[in-house]
């Protein structure tokens, strides 16, 4: 079975250029990659795409910035906070025709609220 994504194009050159940046990030990508399906720590995300923690802490504030990640967060036993973060896009296309770049955003629809 073959699933339609319906997406919203982006119209913003500077939104364009941003999004162009980040997905030529390979610690962007891969950060975007395990969080679509469920919410991931920093410290997990770090692990699991084998990113420096400090590197992972960066690009996941930069994604959040960029409205590509949303963040949920709680208190642990111990009293201390944490975040987790999930993806908010299922998918981001690109084309470049000539002298113009359509860009198109798929929204991650397990995302409440989106």
């Amino acid at each position: 079975m073959q699933v339609l994504l319906q997406g919203k194009q982006v119209q913003e050159q500077t939104l364009k250029d941003v999004l162009l940046r980040i997905l030529a990030d390979k610690y962007s990508r891969a950060i975007l990659e395990a969080t679509m399906d469920s919410p991931k720590s920093a410290i997990e995300l770090s692990a699991d795409c084998q990113i420096p923690i400090s590197t992972a802490y960066r690009r996941v504030q930069e994604l959040h910035d960029n409205k590509l990640l949303g963040i949920s967060g709680s208190i642990n036993d111990d009293g201390k906070k944490y975040f987790l973060y999930k993806s908010k896009v299922k998918a981001i296309m690109i084309c470049f025709k000539g002298n113009s770049l359509e860009v198109e955003i798929v929204p991650n629809l397990a995302i409440p609220g989106n």
